[in-house]
């Protein structure tokens, strides 16, 4: 199984470069099953049921989120609705929505998707690292293919977090800082790791925010309203090929498409 990981698509240039590269990647590299990170689709914060439906469309099986996750309260009573729009497993019981799904392939195989959230200058809430355990342990009674979205700020919390699951998933992903690193590697049991997918969204830009807003801030260090980019696209992401029999990675991929 082939599965196309993409990094958080950032406002309308995101979702612009997502349409162009996906049916591409899909037919060129054999995908077989596409998630993403979709917490920064409507306009740089947050997401929409409408564009939650655009981004399925596109091909998306599964939209993951993280910290903007309820940052537009028309998207609250749809998280219930949606069970394949994500948002982190470790926010307390009894928010709104699910932290993992278990979709299939065209080809019937399973593929479980979880999504966590650090706490390394985030949010305070539940631990990751122990509803990774169970989280996990409940997901491979349905299949041994799972992947984690890993949505934290600090390289070192992911980084642990990859190795806290070597050989009990798939693979670990980083997502939320933005930007790709070139550290994508399968660890020494077998589950695919990369600190940070990058961002699908504006090239020319301070992580795709309109650059000069965001100089401005810290010129002045007053708040701003902070706008997406316009101009060229990049599209970040990674394609992991894996065993869905045994829950191993085969390969990591890391792909940067620029529009």
């Amino acid at each position: 199984m082939k599965v196309l990981c993409i990094g958080d698509i950032m406002g309308e240039p995101g979702r612009r470069a997502v349409a162009r590269a996906v049916p591409r990647l899909v037919a060129q590299r054999q995908v077989d099953v596409v998630i993403g990170n979709g917490e920064n689709v409507a306009g740089g914060f947050g997401i929409t049921p409408e564009l939650a439906e655009e981004l399925f469309d596109m091909g998306l099986a599964v939209i993951t989120t993280g910290n903007h996750a309820w940052d537009k309260k028309e998207a609250l009573d749809y998280f219930s609705r949606q069970p394949r729009l994500l948002r982190p497993a470790n926010y307390p019981a009894g928010v709104p929505g699910n932290g993992s799904v278990v979709v299939e392939s065209a080809g019937g195989e399973r593929l479980a998707v979880l999504q966590l959230m650090g706490r390394a200058y985030m949010p305070t809430i539940d631990c990751p690292f122990q509803t990774a355990k169970r989280e996990v342990a409940r997901l491979k009674r349905e299949t041994l293919a799972v992947i984690v979205d890993m949505h934290a700020e600090a390289t070192s919390e992911k980084m642990a977090m990859g190795h806290y699951l070597d050989g009990d998933v798939t693979a670990v992903v980083g997502t939320h800082t933005h930007v790709q690193t070139a550290d994508e590697q399968i660890l020494p049991k077998g589950t695919a790791y990369i600190t940070d997918i990058g961002m699908t969204g504006p090239l020319h830009s301070v992580i795709g925010v309109k650059k000069e807003l965001a100089i401005e801030k810290f010129l002045t260090a007053m708040p701003r309203r902070f706008e997406v980019a316009s101009g060229p696209s990049v599209f970040c992401a990674v394609l992991v090929e894996l065993d869905a029999r045994l829950g191993k990675a085969i390969a990591m991929d890391r792909i940067r498409i620029l529009d």
